[in-house]
């Protein structure tokens, strides 16, 4: 049953079967009045129990702390709630607020869930009262919803020309000791003219002598560590309002303290335990700060080729104080491994509070304890692989854990066999990313295959459910050119410069309509590097290392029709590579690979010694320039050698010989970017952030819509660095203004 929002919608016992037809049913109650409106939404419904999600909108004063009753008709009885403390008397709930949703502006919102049991039927409450004023509508219906349109209207229409839908965040201001004094930085948003200037406050008093209107960062020397600090913009010469006080990397890092599942044995007799692997950030309850979501991989966690028994798959969320939200448990039906699960952390329905979603399984545990499926089900055979059973998605509620939509997964595994093997190695291989395929709004894009066949479906979450817009597949009429193409990761850019993303699937890319732009023919490999490598020339470029021993080792593309600029001979497998500005004495970027000799520009000429690492990069320093960032290191490339600027302390790199950290990225302060490694007994992640001073003002990252997704694709398989959609580097223009709008 599907969510109407101008009708109350009753919960028929006839619904109470969890799945229908691929599609985990949601009911919605909605009532509206002159002071209040309540929309009341069933998420998921299992034998004796059901989960509910509640948005209370005030449509009268602005309110200072609330509480929402209703009664029900049928004897639930709630068992557990977040983000709203929720007792029940009899057939009378209350649910009232909790200490970081107390305040409703008016037309603002509330929002909260809980679990409940129930009996024989789930009737919606038919009205509810807010501090009182009771919140009325249309009466209730027996009979079935209109079904929703093919393509649905989004929950908040977008501002008309307004571009894309970002984050709302705030500061992200950091103080991070260095020397005997701190650095202080923090966001420039994306929607600020370049006439903004800062205040820095440490306690009460102002620490620079005019407002700042270069870089925003401050070097406080001679400041005393774990000064306290607080910004403000300044606005036609106005001081607005103070940010959130400064976090405190009084070491140069901040631990988020973590809490190790317990390890198990397998089916085999095996013992395992856990370690933190590959993570995300995201809004996950619309404060504008960012919360981590943490994969756990067991230690017998296989590569497809590899036959065994695995742990289960844990997902977490944590504040950046360390306070945990939720656990997924993925159960038994969810191989581990680095190419079983990749995981999306973005606000998919523009309400401000991002999503998580993963491919799910029967077994699998929501953050509120809700069961996808049958609990019991074993799908592994002997081998430890999983090649039968159904295959779900799930968009879980970012703040709580709770399943907001459950579907069938799409690719479908179908026969094994035609992936390329029989035994489950290529079968096996997904991917993910996040895209602007309207040019306005995210949507999830989930994959399988490159081997052999190549298979990707784009997703929107809107209303509360997923729904698909389109699925490209490499065995359909035309689009055969893209069997065999992708690599272990995947790339999202606007390559055509017309708004909207494309998917650039390894060596074929992927237009925003679902239709195959084009194909180089050069096959799989394992790295990708997508952005305007080469500013001397319009549009976007990208770089790739081949595997082939028939094809170039490597190549360098306009990322738009995918003309090859310059290429590499071949050399068999050329396993690394990596493209960027990390050096001043060549205009644009220098990209350099495993198999191949030298340095080469962007014409494809060595130009000098090839660097210690091909792996991540970071900014770092205060120089627009790229630095090296491997294991648990970060240096300086020079011609004559590498400068070594960070060693992670007590830290550890996660997926092998990868050597890659938890995330990397733009995460707090300015545009310079943080690392992120877990620390070796995985007790913490250690989150090392810029003790270095910089004269280059540039907007957060993170609102840059290529590389605010980048971000979120990180985690994809072999992770690979994030590269915005412009330039930066040595004789970088002045940055774009994003084009985006706020949620």
């Amino acid at each position: 049953m599907h969510p109407s929002r101008q009708r109350l919608i009753v919960l028929a016992a006839s619904t109470a079967a969890a799945v229908v037809a691929g599609t985990v049913g949601a009911v919605v109650a909605s009532a509206a009045a002159v002071g209040c409106r309540v929309d009341y939404q069933v998420t998921n419904q299992w034998q004796g129990g059901f989960g509910a999600n509640v948005t209370v909108t005030n449509l009268g004063d602005p309110l200072n702390g609330w509480a929402l009753t209703w009664s029900y008709a049928a004897g639930q009885q709630v068992t557990q709630a977040w983000s709203a403390a929720v007792t029940q008397s009899g057939a009378q709930v209350t649910a009232r607020n909790v200490d970081y949703n107390a305040a409703i502006a008016t037309n603002g919102t509330a929002a909260f869930g809980f679990n409940a049991s129930w009996t024989g039927s789930n009737p919606a409450p038919t009205s509810f009262a807010l501090n009182g004023v009771t919140c009325t509508g249309a009466p209730p219906t027996d009979g079935p919803t209109t079904p929703p349109p093919t393509t649905p209207p989004p929950t908040t229409p977008p501002p008309t020309g307004s571009g894309m839908q970002m984050e709302n965040l705030d500061r992200g201001l950091v103080s991070v000791r260095s020397g005997s004094g701190n650095l202080v930085s923090w966001r420039l948003l994306g929607t600020e003219t370049s006439g903004v200037a800062f205040n820095l406050y440490r306690g009460s008093t102002r620490v620079n002598s005019s407002p700042i209107t270069g870089a925003t960062n401050y070097l406080d020397s001679g400041a005393a560590a774990g000064s306290a600090y607080t910004v403000r913009a300044v606005v036609d010469g106005a001081e607005q309002a103070a940010s959130a006080p400064a976090l405190q990397f009084g070491n140069g890092y901040l631990d988020v303290p973590l809490q190790v599942p317990a390890g198990g044995s397998t089916p085999s007799g095996e013992s395992y335990t856990y370690s933190a692997n590959d993570a995300s950030v995201g809004d996950l309850n619309g404060d504008g700060s960012y919360e981590i979501v943490l994969k756990w991989d067991p230690s017998n966690a296989k590569d497809n080729s590899q036959s065994g028994y695995t742990g289960n798959v844990y997902v977490d969320a944590y504040t950046l104080t360390g306070t945990r939200l939720w656990r997924i448990d993925l159960g038994r039906n969810i191989r581990a491994g680095a190419h079983y699960t990749q995981f999306q952390v973005y606000d998919y329905d523009g309400d401000g509070r991002a999503e998580v979603a993963m491919k799910t399984a029967d077994g699998t545990r929501s953050g509120t304890g809700q069961v996808i499926g049958s609990s019991s089900a074993d799908y592994r055979n002997s081998s430890g692989y999983v090649l039968s059973g159904p295959e779900y998605l799930t968009m879980f509620n970012g703040q709580t854990g709770a399943i907001a939509s459950t579907v069938t997964y799409d690719p479908p595994r179908g026969t094994v066999s035609s992936w390329g093997d029989s035994y489950g190695n290529r079968v096996d291989r997904f991917l993910a990313g996040t895209a602007y395929l309207d040019g306005q709004r995210p949507s999830l894009i989930m994959a399988r295959g490159y081997y052999t066949r190549a298979v990707i479906a784009a997703w929107d979450f809107r209303d509360g459910t997923l729904r698909k817009r389109w699925t490209f597949d490499s065995n359909a009429s035309g689009n055969g050119a893209a069997a065999g193409q992708g690599n272990h990761q995947l790339s999202v850019a606007d390559v055509d410069a017309d708004g909207r993303q494309e998917i650039v699937y390894g060596a074929a890319t992927i237009d925003d309509n679902g239709r195959l732009l084009y194909s180089t023919g050069n096959g799989h490999g394992d790295a990708l590097h997508v952005g305007d490598l080469d500013p001397g020339r319009a549009g976007l470029e990208v770089f790739k290392v081949d595997e082939d021993a028939s094809k170039p080792s490597s190549w360098f593309a306009d990322a738009r029709t995918g003309q090859i600029l310059w290429s590499t001979a071949a050399s068999g497998d050329n396993g690394r590579g990596v493209s960027a500005d990390i050096w001043s004495g060549s205009p644009g970027a220098e990209s350099w690979s495993s198999a191949v000799a030298g340095l080469a520009n962007t014409r494809g000429q060595n130009v000098g010694r090839k660097p210690s690492s091909a792996n991540f990069l970071a900014w770092w320093d205060g120089d627009p320039v790229r630095e090296l960032l491997d294991a648990t290191r970060i240096d300086k490339y020079g011609t004559g050698g590498d400068t070594r600027l960070l060693d992670g302390s007590q830290v550890a790199s996660n997926n092998g010989t990868k050597s890659t950290p938890a995330l990397s990225g733009d995460i707090v302060g300015d545009w310079r970017e943080e690392v992120i490694w877990r620390t070796t007994d995985s007790r913490a992640l250690r989150v090392y952030s810029t003790p270095t001073p910089t004269s280059t003002r540039i907007h957060t990252l993170m609102h840059d819509p290529q590389y605010r997704v980048a971000v979120a694709w990180q985690n994809t398989a072999y992770n690979q660095p994030p590269h915005p959609g412009f330039f930066i580097g040595a004789g970088m223009a002045n940055p774009p203004t994003p084009n985006i709008y706020l949620r």
